[in-house]
């Protein structure tokens, strides 16, 4: 007998609070997650002073995702010169269950400004589902260096 289909998780997205922080920090911290994201996780001290910036710019947008009302994650996007960014980080303990995806799709409600752009590393194949489900296409790639050196290549989405 087939078990039935799982039920997906509830996502929905909230103003960052300060309470968040401490679980945001973790999450950047796996090393599996900063080198998908290509961004070498910050210590205690360099991730809150960066968090107190992205909370005082007052022309970014960011968002705690929750799902199933428990932190996940977070999305955001930014004033980058002339182009507005788009991007987002989800815990691991909640990867591959559509819930980047659901807040991106959620988050674009939200979001204006168009077009819209992301960077992502090419080898990081679950981010660039993500955007192509949120109706993301790729409009450029570009070389970049990860943290530490090593050249690899960064894949440019637009909506």
């Amino acid at each position: 007998m087939t078990p039935p289909p799982a039920i997906p998780p509830e996502v929905s997205l909230r103003e960052v609070r300060v309470s968040d922080l401490p679980i945001l920090f973790e999450h950047q911290l796996d090393l599996e997650a900063a080198r998908l994201a290509a961004f070498p996780s910050r210590d205690r001290a360099a991730f809150m002073a960066h968090w107190t910036k992205i909370m005082a710019n007052p022309s970014g947008l960011v968002r705690t995702i929750l799902c199933n009302g428990t932190v996940a994650g977070n999305i955001g996007a930014w004033n980058d010169g002339a182009d507005r960014l788009v991007g987002y980080w989800i815990g691991r303990e909640f990867w591959h269950r559509g819930i980047a995806s659901a807040a991106l799709v959620q988050f674009l409600d939200h979001e204006p400004t168009r077009p819209l752009w992301a960077h992502v590393v090419a080898y990081n194949a679950a981010s660039i589902r993500v955007l192509q489900k949120a109706g993301f296409t790729q409009a450029g790639k570009e070389p970049c260096e990860l943290p530490g050196g090593t050249p690899s290549e960064e894949l440019i989405f637009k909506r």
